[in-house]
């Protein structure tokens, strides 16, 4: 009977069938390639542990740096303090030295005392 029924079908049925059929083969395909590529993602992903573990690490690099930059910071200040001493005890000799000679103050890009300063 059954036989009988496909062979009484039109044409027009049987390319209406055979199209369904291959469009259920081809959204079949579909999805199994999609399973497979969420299975990738899945195995791609981190989890929260994972983010943990990074957060944990970024924010004790961070801490690293910010100690290392405080270090640098204080270093600096220090040397700064030594330098400007140094600069203070050398204009302060220099200043000695000049004491009977002003015009030397010319050298040292200072105007002499009493004379005036050429306009800029």
């Amino acid at each position: 009977m059954l036989r009988a029924t496909i062979t009484d079908m039109s044409e027009n049925d049987k390319n209406l069938i055979n199209f369904i059929a291959t469009t259920v083969e081809t959204v079949r395909d579909q999805v199994e390639s999609l399973h497979a590529q969420v299975e990738t993602m899945r195995k791609e992903m981190a989890t929260k542990n994972d983010l943990n573990r990074l957060e944990t690490t970024v924010h004790g690099e961070f801490e690293q740096v910010h100690l290392r930059l405080d270090s640098i910071d204080r270093s600096h200040a220090n040397r700064m303090g030594q330098v400007e001493s140094e600069v203070s005890r050398i204009r302060s000799v220099v200043y000695l030295l000049v004491k009977d000679k002003p015009e030397m103050l010319r050298l040292l890009g200072q105007p002499v005392p009493g004379e005036d300063r050429p306009p800029n």
